[in-house]
């Protein structure tokens, strides 16, 4: 449309799966932007359902490691360089060096970073200092230039004022209200009928969240099948682990689903998991958004101690927060929730209510002053 501002949202991701940025796209669109979704195209990657934004993505030469970020960031900083755009979005550092480098070459263009975690401290980098150093240099030179911040708590938020003495906005990854049209039931949708159902799902079923423990604990309880919705870079070494020990019937595994469809799994199981390990700082600090997924879905959670998580669950009271992160505890956990029928009814029922409470259409109200609604 002639005359609408036009913003250029960048991750590095698919855009198949990532829901905090697609409901960001979507918050744009009603502020009336016109927004352009850029990110990558992998050989697997699938189809994407129509949305009311346009989307990009690069096909790669590499898929992972420096070569990839290099040729990402080259590819993008030279395709946001001849476009008309109003606001570069950077979605996490991976995508920062293009955008910032882009932006200096536009004169009245405004640079925006979303942070979804504390980039620099996550597992991944950690186990590899000479890698993290790179992306930490990256960080230093570039954060204290930034303007407009914002991050998905006030734990992170902290740490990047502390570190580079800059405000940072926090925009919460917390899902919308979940008012589906229909509820499917268990066997629409491969589910087991006669189970108590444990969920793990998200995008991001990495090492050190848990998935290992989940999968050990429920060998213990009788009557019990573990769903894993979602993909991780340890899916292929669990689903390895459960043929060699013939678990196929008591862990299922059912890959990347769109939203909505991934919201019927989770609605359809009996508990929620959130299992990450404080053994960085990224995990330490995060507040994953699979907790406001399962607050939506009504479906009772149970977490690790971690400051942010622990918080959220105990205010409402929507689920159990382990007092530590091994087998006997999360096992111990599980039976007590799958032998009180009545204590899930009622954190059930706390979902419920703070699902009305927690829900991206709260959070938008900080969006609306770092993206003002344009008059049509």
């Amino acid at each position: 449309m002639i005359g609408r501002k036009k913003i250029f949202v960048s991750v590095s991701n698919d855009l198949y799966t990532d829901n905090r940025v697609n409901k960001v796209c979507h918050f744009l669109c009603e502020q009336g932007y016109e927004v352009v979704l850029v990110g990558r195209k992998r050989k697997n990657s699938q189809v994407l359902a129509p949305r009311p934004y346009q989307t990009k993505r690069f096909r790669l030469l590499f898929d992972k490691g420096p070569l990839f970020y290099a040729a990402l960031n080259v590819r993008l900083f030279f395709f946001l360089l001849f476009k008309k755009v109003d606001i570069l979005l950077s979605n996490d550092l991976d995508t920062l060096p293009a955008n910032y480098l882009a932006s200096k070459f536009k004169r009245n263009t405004r640079l925006v970073y979303d942070t979804h975690e504390y980039f620099t401290e996550v597992p991944e980098l950690i186990a590899r200092p000479k890698v993290r150093k790179i992306w930490l240099g990256i960080e230093k030179r570039i954060f204290p230039k930034l303007e407009t911040i914002y991050t998905v708590n006030q734990s992170i938020a902290n740490k990047y004022q502390v570190r580079y003495g800059k405000k940072v906005h926090i925009v919460r990854n917390v899902g919308p209200k979940w008012i589906p049209i229909e509820i499917k039931s268990r066997a629409s949708l491969g589910l087991p009928e006669d189970q108590f159902l444990v969920i793990l799902q998200g995008s991001g079923i990495n090492v050190d969240r848990g998935a290992e423990e989940a999968i050990e604990a429920i060998q213990e309880i009788e009557n019990a099948v573990l769903v894993f919705v979602g993909d991780g870079d340890v899916i292929p070494s669990l689903k390895k682990e459960v043929v060699a020990k013939k678990l196929e019937k008591k862990v299922l595994f059912f890959g990347k689903r769109p939203y909505e469809e991934m919201m019927q799994y989770t609605h359809a199981c009996d508990i929620g998991l959130s299992l990450d390990k404080p053994l960085s700082e990224n995990y330490l600090y995060s507040l994953p958004n699979k907790i406001f997924d399962y607050i939506q879905a009504g479906t009772p959670i149970i977490c690790t101690n971690l400051p942010e998580v622990s918080a959220v669950v105990t205010r409402y009271d929507v689920g159990l927060v382990l007092p530590k992160m091994d087998v006997h505890s999360l096992t111990i956990a599980l039976k007590s929730l799958q032998e009180h029928p009545e204590r899930r009814i009622q954190l059930q029922e706390n979902c419920k209510k703070a699902a009305e409470i927690e829900n991206w259409e709260a959070e938008c109200e900080v969006l609306s002053h770092i993206y003002p609604k344009i008059n049509s």
